[in-house]
């Protein structure tokens, strides 16, 4: 996986032939976040389980829970939180509840379809429970998550893509990038490539991930979610990494009515 070059890959991936794109969502099951909304008064509910294998370790988000509600048709509201599982080379299982990540998200341009839209997405990273700090699966906190993303269409290619930091709180200063593309194989299934880096300063994380992954509309208002990733430079010490994501979305009206998926 090392001797392969990232950008090469991606660029296969955006240039699969003249096959038909559609608008690639970012988003669960991406690390990636991209400008869309749920609607006015719509839930986006994203139920997962996400494991991250390393040598030697492992450890499995499950669930990894990702609450979204739509305000008007440019913001909403979200609450991430993980319960983690997470086992150690000649330790015990260690489990329990995760950093949450309550946040809002405004989408301030929005050109249509074929234009440009943008958004930002501020997030705190709230303090880990003490048992959570203790076991290592939680981070003492706050910190501040202010991310940007933005989204064009480019010809037959629409291309999302995200920069954030983490600002002033506890912990590392950290820098995220992604890229997010999508080709639509049928009206049920959307197949999607990112490449995703993450980088802290004098601390882990430091990787750069490729990924595939997709959607398929199930039924009206249940969408399956996959993602199959591997670290292109492992983590800091060299070792290398895998990274998944499985679940359902769910997508509701604000009458409980489930809503209909366009992939």
């Amino acid at each position: 996986m090392r001797s392969k070059n990232p950008v090469a890959l991606l660029l296969a991936v955006l240039l699969l032939g003249f096959a038909r794109f559609a608008h690639a969502q970012a988003g669960p099951p991406f690390f990636t976040n991209d400008p869309g909304t749920p609607g006015d008064k719509n839930w986006e509910i994203n139920i997962a389980s996400s494991p991250t294998i390393t040598r030697g370790a492992a450890s499995y988000q499950s669930p990894q829970i990702d609450l979204n509600f739509g305000l008007g048709d440019r913001i909403q509201l979200t609450f991430e939180v993980p319960y983690v599982l997470q086992k150690n080379a000649g330790e015990p299982l260690h489990s329990g509840w995760s950093n949450a990540y309550p946040g809002i998200k405004w989408r301030f341009l929005d050109q249509g379809e074929d234009g440009w839209q943008a958004s930002v997405f501020p997030q705190v990273e709230t303090a880990g429970s003490r048992d959570g700090r203790e076991q290592g699966l939680a981070a003492p906190g706050p910190r501040y998550l202010l991310p940007f993303e933005a989204s064009k269409k480019l010809g037959p290619i629409d291309i999302d893509f995200e920069a954030g930091w983490y600002l002033a709180g506890h912990g590392p200063r950290e820098r995220i990038l992604g890229l997010v593309v999508g080709h639509e194989l049928t009206e049920r299934f959307e197949l999607d490539a990112e490449i995703y880096d993450d980088r802290a300063h004098d601390a882990e994380p430091h990787a750069t991930t490729l990924d595939v992954g997709g959607r398929y509309k199930l039924a009206r208002g249940f969408v399956a979610l996959f993602m199959v990733g591997h670290s292109i430079n492992g983590l800091s010490d060299g070792q290398p990494e895998f990274t998944g994501y499985f679940g359902v979305q769910i997508l509701l009206s604000d009458y409980g009515r489930s809503l209909t998926k366009e992939l």
